[in-house]
C-alpha cells in the first residue's frame, strides 16, 4: 500500500497494490496491522457505512464534534465520487483550508481523513456505492454539518447544480460552524 499526505499533510491518499490479469483483479482493501504501521499509531474502527447515490448528490459536509468526532476512512466501490476534508481544527495551520481528490472503484483509492475535519463528497458517475469506516459512532447529538457552497471555505466542486438532502440544505455557514480546539 502506498500512503501519500496531500496539501494537508493529516489527509492521506491510499493506493492499494492491485493485482489483476485477464479474469480480474484482486487487492486488500483493508489490513489493521499495515493502516496502523502507515498512520503510525493505533486507531479503532467502531463502525462501517455504506451509501449510494446518483449523479450530482453531494453528501457534506459532515462531521462530528468532540468527543464523538469521528475519523474515517473512505473508499469507492462503484461509480466516482470527488471527496472532500476540510480542517475544522483551530489550532492547525491549514484551519479553514480544504483537500479533495477523485477516488472511484476504477482508480481504488481511499481517503484517511482524521479526527477534526468536516467531510463531503459529490457523485460524478451516474451512480456510485460509498463505503466508509469511523473511529466513533454516529451520535445524533454531535452531529454537525457545513454548507457545501461556503464562499470562506471555496471549495472548487467539480458539479454546480448538486442535489442536497434538507440536513444539508440547512447547514451553518463556516463562520457560525463549530469548530474543534
Amino acid at each position: 500500500m502506498k500512503v501519500t499526505p496531500l496539501s494537508i499533510p493529516d489527509v492521506l491518499l491510499i493506493e492499494p497494490q492491485v493485482l489483476g490479469d485477464d479474469r480480474g483483479f484482486f487487492y486488500e482493501s483493508f489490513n489493521q496491522n499495515k493502516f496502523e504501521e502507515a498512520m503510525g499509531k493505533k486507531i479503532n474502527f467502531v463502525q462501517d457505512n455504506h451509501s449510494k447515490s446518483i449523479k450530482g448528490v453531494l453528501r457534506g459536509l459532515h462531521y462530528q464534534l468532540t468527543p464523538k468526532a469521528q475519523g474515517k476512512l473512505v473508499r469507492v466501490t462503484q461509480g466516482e465520487v470527488f471527496d472532500v476534508a476540510v480542517d475544522l481544527r483551530q489550532s492547525s495551520a491549514t484551519f479553514g483550508k480544504w483537500v479533495g481528490e477523485i477516488i472511484s472503484a476504477d482508480n481504488k483509492k481511499q481517503l484517511w481523513i482524521p479526527e477534526g475535519f468536516a467531510h463531503g463528497f459529490l457523485t460524478l458517475s451516474d451512480t456510485a456505492e460509498f463505503l466508509y469506516k469511523t473511529t466513533d459512532f454516529y451520535s445524533k447529538d454531535h452531529e454537525e454539518a457545513i454548507q457545501w457552497n461556503d464562499k470562506t471555505i471555496g471549495i472548487d466542486w467539480p458539479i454546480q447544480d448538486v442535489s442536497l438532502s434538507s440536513k444539508d440544505n440547512a447547514a451553518l455557514s463556516f463562520k457560525d460552524a463549530k469548530y474543534f480546539s
